[in-house]
C-alpha cells in the first residue's frame, strides 16, 4: 500500500491535522493506555505531519519512561496523535488513525504489539 495524505482531527475538531503515511503497517497496542483508549496506530516521521490548527487546545500526557508525549486536546479529550522518537533518532508521530477522514477501519489489518510486556 502507498502512502497517502490524509486530514485528521479531534472528535470536536479544535485540533487538525495532515499527514502522509502507508495503512499497510498498522498496530493496535495492549499498553495500558492504548487499551483502553482502542487507538489503531499508524506512523509517519514528523516531516510527514502538518498541524493544521489547535496547537493551543493541546495537553501533553507522559508515563512510564516518559519517551511518548500522547497530545490529547483540552475540550474533547481526544488523543489523534502522540508524538516521540524512534529507536533510529528520527522524530515520529504515531497517529491514531480513527481520527482520519476517509479510512474503512473495517478494511485495515493491525498487527499485535506486546507493548504491556514493554
Amino acid at each position: 500500500m502507498s502512502a497517502q495524505t490524509y486530514h485528521g482531527s479531534c472528535h470536536c475538531g479544535a485540533v487538525a491535522f495532515e499527514v502522509t503515511l502507508a495503512l499497510d503497517h498498522l498496530v493496535t497496542c495492549n499498553c495500558s493506555i492504548c487499551r483502553r483508549q482502542g487507538t489503531i496506530l499508524g506512523f509517519a516521521p514528523a516531516e510527514n505531519f502538518t498541524l493544521l490548527k489547535g496547537a493551543e487546545n493541546l495537553s501533553d500526557y507522559q508515563f512510564a519512561s516518559g519517551n511518548i508525549h500522547h497530545e490529547f486536546c483540552k475540550t474533547c479529550g481526544v488523543k489523534s496523535f502522540s508524538r516521540g522518537v524512534g529507536a533510529d533518532g528520527v522524530e515520529m508521530r504515531a497517529i491514531n488513525v480513527r481520527c482520519l477522514d476517509g479510512v474503512d477501519i473495517d478494511s485495515l489489518s493491525p498487527q499485535k504489539y506486546d507493548g504491556a510486556s514493554l
